[in-house]
């Protein structure tokens, strides 16, 4: 693996940086929900540089980019603490490029391109989380091959500002696991859809959904019927390389460091100690999000990669996040403390993005060969 990036690629993060200047203090990274109106013109903002599309066929208005182009963007956004990536750009328009019709690349990816339509995503449910194979919800066929959908869906993310719903549903026989699922496009505002909060301990919410006999027009099923599980497994490897970026941890890091020196605690030998070993702990968590990149970049799914990345990643964050309470007390929870979100997001950073169980069930049978078959 070269860890290096090419002179050009250095010049793209450059120019991101300078345009991020400007963003700075939009800190929407862990409450964007408190933040939507402003993060909505950021996104606009990224789409009418063409960087929402940076990967995407220039037929299909991208610029075919190489995905460095990616990691780089969202690692500095991470680190400005901006935004997250949304969705639209990855999972649901390179899905419809590579599945979609060419009316729905038409209908869909120009508004995603510029940032105006935003996605939330709809696969969890209250009895499937880890194994969406087993999901509930239901689409019955209706006439002129639309569906009828029924179900409920829960924990999603920022789905009180989305537009629509990119919904994974059941139209297989309730046995059929992942060979029965299938994925549709539903409007958020549709009649039947009902959005409840779930808040979360860092003052944001994710969301509960329930659909009751929600009409899905046939023009909004991407894909084949039946056909999802396959589509959904290559939509996340679109993503792995941004999903968890290092610039997020170095922010952590310095923050937290920041916060300790302001406080004359940094001179204590053993906090001194803590924080050089945290330093590594982030180089480490940087090492493992370029093996995820580099998987990619050579043809390779990275999903062993991506799983190691994505548990050293959230220890890491709680590890920087625990430091601060440990060496500044109650202070360190004080609402108005610039610490205090690291440790409230830290209570369920392993939860997010597949939980840390999950990821390393994949690493010792997918990367180890430890299957506990003999």
């Amino acid at each position: 693996m070269n860890p290096g990036f090419s002179a050009e690629e250095e010049r793209f993060r450059a120019e991101v940086r300078e345009f991020l200047d400007d963003w700075r203090d939009l800190d929407a990274y862990f409450v964007q929900g408190h933040r939507w109106d402003r993060v909505q013109s950021f996104f606009r903002a990224l789409g009418e540089r063409g960087w929402l599309s940076l990967t995407w066929p220039v037929e299909w208005g991208g610029l075919a980019r190489p995905i460095a182009y990616e990691y780089l963007l969202w690692d500095e956004v991470g680190h400005a603490r901006a935004a997250r990536n949304p969705l639209g750009p990855g999972i649901v328009a390179k899905t419809i490029l590579r599945y979609g019709t060419d009316a729905q690349k038409k209908r869909w990816l120009p508004a995603i391109r510029s940032g105006d339509a935003h996605f939330s995503l709809g696969y969890s449910e209250p009895e499937a989380g880890s194994d969406l194979a087993s999901l509930r919800c239901r689409a019955e066929a209706t006439g002129g091959g639309g569906y009828r959908v029924t179900g409920e869906k829960c924990w999603q993310s920022y789905a009180q500002d989305m537009d629509y719903l990119w919904l994974l549903v059941r139209t297989g026989a309730p046995e059929s696991r992942g060979e029965g699922l299938t994925l549709v496009i539903v409007d958020l505002d549709a009649e039947g859809v009902t959005l409840g909060p779930l808040p979360t301990l860092d003052g944001d919410q994710l969301n509960e959904i329930r659909l009751d006999a929600v009409e899905v027009a046939a023009e909004r099923r991407v894909g084949p019927e039946n056909g999802a599980w396959k589509i959904m497994a290559e939509a996340l490897a679109d993503e792995r390389h941004i999903q968890f970026p290092p610039g997020r941890v170095k922010r952590d890091l310095a923050d937290v460091t920041r916060w300790l020196h302001d406080r004359g605690l940094d001179g204590d030998p053993t906090v001194r100690r803590t924080l050089a070993e945290l330093a590594v702990d982030a180089l480490e968590v940087e090492v493992h999000a370029l093996r995820v990149l580099d998987a990619m970049q050579k043809g390779r799914p990275g999903a062993v990669e991506a799983a190691a990345s994505k548990i050293a990643h959230t220890l890491v964050c709680q590890k920087i996040a625990r430091a601060a309470f440990e060496w500044g007390g109650p202070e360190s929870l004080c609402v108005d403390s610039p610490v205090q979100i690291l440790w409230l997001q830290s209570l369920w950073e392993t939860i997010g993005g597949g939980t840390s169980e999950i990821m390393r069930s994949i690493v010792a049978r997918q990367g180890l060969g430890l299957s506990g078959k003999r």
